[in-house]
């Protein structure tokens, strides 16, 4: 019986994947070294249609998972049908997480909040600790936001601080990206992190806390104290590019139409000149938005209700009554971002001043941009489910283990490879999941939630010239090719080894 994912589990909603235990006998389709070869050409056959055909990733990974399937003795029929579970299961478990946390993000900023967070934060901060509020702000901002649009909200408010506080551009430049680069790396409800949970079966609460504690001592090696040495090595100054809050670069500011959406009634200001004449009449007319409670109350609520779930389950795994119950389903990854989009639809946007009509137009306006995201990460549990179906998943775990070699090494290898072959952290990450997901199988609950840790650190290792978040730094801050390497690929690269380091370190004593 081909193992499957599923959404949760009786004994433990929050894990999103299979059933625990031993993993499925699987007769290989082949000998073991077809088994081998056929893996190794699928997964350069990936990497080489993304990098050098530009292919989709979807299109690839779903081409290189059929062409091992049929390679290693999969009769073509039954590589499309491994494909299609894996690939069906995958999105049943992140499709819908990925979905509302998107919308949240989405009403995050069109409502305000994410400006009201950012303002407060800048405003009550002296010039010596400005490093470290943009670190924060870049970690908080970085929650629940996609990287891409975290990083268009944060470019504007980055150059605008530099320009405003006369700190130079890399010391508050650096500790932002950290932030925002290190939760997409880590925390769920990232896409990767997701695809990563639901691959290899660990518990979302479980790896949701240990993320967490990992990307603090991350964000601050890589961040504020990384950022005095970059800012000696790349001393420019702040672009003159942003003018205004409005526009970014060419790109629009994601929250420009939430913030027209919020304009309450105008005012008018007169100003007259002798004998009643008047000079000039201008109409004043501010954007309305959440109050800083509301909107940090509203980012951390999927968290606190998702890590209360896992306590509960590490603390009292026993315990029954009507509290767990409730406890457990508030918990549930799909309920916790659930009550998180239905509290910032009403608390954000409605209360911000957005109406109805509004809101709408947020919520649907935030679907688009991840549906691409959601192609690539079903495409993933399809190729891991054919590496399974095959036998080869079997072949990969049992070299791991004969190898002597830390399994949470192999997963940061195996995704740090891709992630510089192809330049993509979702790709790296889906594909270093399939290929580990064998592994973990006989990996303890805290085991395998480091091993996703170990697989996201993977994924943002060695940005360089093939990583389109490279050439959006690169544009946005000004730099030259050389200084982007100085900065953003240094700073991508010590998230991934402190990442890597507090895995293997945490790994000792689990």
């Amino acid at each position: 019986m081909p193992h499957a994912l599923t959404a949760h589990t009786a004994a433990h909603p929050t894990v999103l994947a299979a059933e625990g235990g031993a993993a499925p006998a699987v007769d290989p389709s082949g000998p073991v070294a077809q088994l081998v070869v056929a893996a190794l050409i699928g997964i350069v056959v990936i990497i080489a249609l993304i990098t050098w055909l530009k292919v989709h990733p979807f299109i690839a990974l779903t081409i290189g998972a059929l062409g091992v399937g049929i390679g290693a003795g999969l009769a073509p029929d039954k590589a499309v049908t491994s494909f299609g579970n894996g690939f069906g299961a995958t999105m049943t478990s992140v499709g819908i997480l990925v979905g509302l946390g998107s919308m949240f993000g989405k009403l995050l900023v069109d409502s305000g909040a994410a400006d009201r967070v950012v303002d407060t934060l800048v405003r009550r901060s002296s010039k010596a600790a400005l490093p470290w509020t943009m670190a924060l702000i870049g970690a908080l901002i970085g929650l629940p936001m996609f990287f891409e649009v975290g990083l268009v909200l944060l470019i504007p408010i980055i150059v605008l601080v530099a320009k405003r506080s006369d700190v130079p551009i890399m010391k508050i430049a650096v500790p932002a990206l950290v932030g925002l680069s290190t939760m997409h790396a880590f925390v769920p409800p990232h896409p990767g992190p997701l695809v990563a949970i639901s691959t290899v079966g660990a518990n979302l609460g479980t790896t949701l806390a240990f993320g967490i504690v990992l990307a603090i001592p991350v964000i601050v090696l890589a961040g504020p104290v990384f950022a005095r040495f970059a800012a000696r090595w790349v001393d420019i100054p702040a672009p003159d590019m942003f003018g205004s809050r409005g526009s970014a670069g060419g790109h629009d500011d994601p929250a420009s139409a939430g913030r027209e959406a919020r304009r309450g009634p105008a005012t008018q200001d007169t100003a007259s000149l002798p004998n009643g004449k008047s000079d000039f009449t201008r109409v004043i007319s501010e954007p309305r938005s959440p109050s800083f409670t509301t909107a940090l109350v509203g980012i951390l609520l999927p968290v606190v209700l998702m890590l209360a779930q896992a306590i509960r389950e590490a603390v009292a795994p026993d315990a029954a009554g009507s509290w767990v119950s409730v406890l457990d389903f508030l918990g549930t990854p799909m309920i916790a971002i659930g009550i998180a989009a239905v509290f910032a639809m009403v608390f954000f946007a409605i209360g911000g001043g957005m109406d109805r009509a509004a809101v709408s137009r947020s919520l649907e306006s935030a679907l688009p941009p991840v549906a691409g995201v959601l192609l690539i990460v079903g495409a993933g549990g399809g190729f891991k489910q054919v590496l399974i179906d095959t036998g080869i998943g079997g072949v990969i775990a049992d070299a791991v283990k004969d190898s002597g070699i830390s399994v949470l090494l192999v997963a940061w290898v195996v995704s740090a490879l891709v992630r510089v072959a192809t330049g993509s952290a979702t790709v790296a990450t889906v594909t270093a999941a399939g290929i580990m997901a064998p592994i973990a199988h006989d990996l303890s609950q805290p085991m395998t939630s480091l091993l996703v840790l170990a697989i996201g650190a993977g994924s943002v290792f060695l940005s360089h010239v093939n990583d389109a978040g490279f050439w959006l730094v690169k544009g946005y801050l000004g730099t030259t090719v050389g200084q982007t390497f100085k900065t953003w690929t240094v700073l991508e690269c010590l998230i991934s080894v402190f990442g890597l380091l507090g895995v293997l370190l945490a790994g000792v004593f689990l």
